[in-house]
């Protein structure tokens, strides 16, 4: 056990050593370790200790940011108990082990579609509220409003996926004209959705970053992330990302018509149906190659592959078919790699 959690249990909670029950848990990809807390006299009251790579200025900290801003707007993320930015610690609220996708698995397991749905339509009411937060954003100069995904940012991402998918996972090695080719790809990809209009987005907004918490209600984690980007970005993990099997497209195509019914019942700027669909197509192949990337990283550098790997092939599939649908820009070198 970390020397800086069993001193924090000790002096902020005031639980002695010997009284403090700990339980490790596991965080996604994060550089942050997290551990469930509660004292052995009352071992049903847990909370959660965030704990850094090292100290932080909370003036600094993105998320006890972000939270401000979520908890301003109204969002449902979990409550900020304590902060020990010396010790690199902050204490939440603990929603327990259910995530979303956890929750999903089971209705269908059970088939209760209708509850599979109207979780799923909760969900992208959260982003449409997200999105309704962008003016709150700048308007309380949010660490989110300064952060953006533009050129720079989306190459960067898809820059990782092409290290990681083809040199770390795959180890091919691509001749420089053939390399230069794909990389041109992408920053033309990277360029026409860094022109989009701009709202606030999640930045990574999956079935394990929403938690369906004690009383049924879906609320938002690691959201330290939030930035501003297109209306569908935070759409895309939520609906393709993560499967073993591509989404249904005509599941998807129900969710944007519910999205943008949802946008127009919160008052925000309307976006044409063609529009949207031609976006979502191009979000999903930069987000699914970025989530390639970091799926090809863990499995191929951190050696966590039974967590990540399954979902490669899908995301390779799922890009695919997003690059052959009608009306999509042709990128013939990144299409050709993926079918190697």
């Amino acid at each position: 056990m970390e020397k800086r959690v069993v001193n924090f249990t000790s002096n902020y909670l005031r639980i002695p050593a010997a009284e403090v029950l700990f339980q490790s848990l596991t965080p996604d990809a994060s550089t942050r370790k997290y551990y469930r807390v509660a004292s052995a006299a009352k071992p049903s009251e847990t909370l959660i200790i965030s704990l850094y790579p090292s100290p932080f200025n909370r003036q600094d900290n993105s998320y006890i940011d972000v939270t401000n801003l979520f908890e301003k707007a109204g969002l449902p993320v979990p409550r900020i108990l304590a902060v020990a930015d010396t010790e690199g610690i902050i204490l939440q609220e603990d929603l327990g082990d259910t995530s979303l996708s956890r929750w999903l698995v089971d209705a269908a397991a059970r088939g209760d579609i209708d509850g599979y749905e109207a979780m799923l339509g909760r969900a992208i009411e959260l982003i449409v509220r997200i999105q309704s937060a962008t003016t709150l954003a700048y308007a309380i100069d949010s660490v989110a409003c300064r952060y953006a995904f533009d050129e720079d940012k989306l190459t960067w991402e898809l820059n990782y996926f092409f290290t990681h998918y083809f040199s770390s996972y795959r180890r091919i090695e691509l001749p420089q004209a053939e390399s230069e080719a794909i990389q041109s790809d992408l920053q033309r990809l990277s360029r026409e959705l860094s022109a989009r209009p701009r709202v606030l987005t999640h930045r990574d907004y999956h079935g394990m970053n929403l938690m369906v918490d004690g009383h049924g209600d879906l609320r938002i984690i690691d959201h330290q992330d939030a930035r501003m980007g297109p209306a569908t970005y935070d759409l895309v993990p939520l609906l393709v990302e993560r499967r073993l099997i591509p989404a249904d497209e005509a599941g998807i195509e129900e969710k944007l018509r519910l999205f943008l019914s949802l946008r127009r019942k919160g008052g925000l700027v309307a976006i044409p149906l063609a529009d949207l669909q031609y976006e979502f197509q191009l979000m999903t192949i930069q987000r699914q190659l970025k989530a390639t990337g970091t799926f090809s990283y863990q499995t191929a550098v951190v050696g966590r592959g039974e967590a990540y790997e399954s979902y490669i092939s899908p995301a390779i599939a799922t890009v695919r078919r997003a690059m052959n649908r009608p009306g999509m820009p042709a990128y013939p070198a990144l299409q050709r790699a993926l079918d190697y």
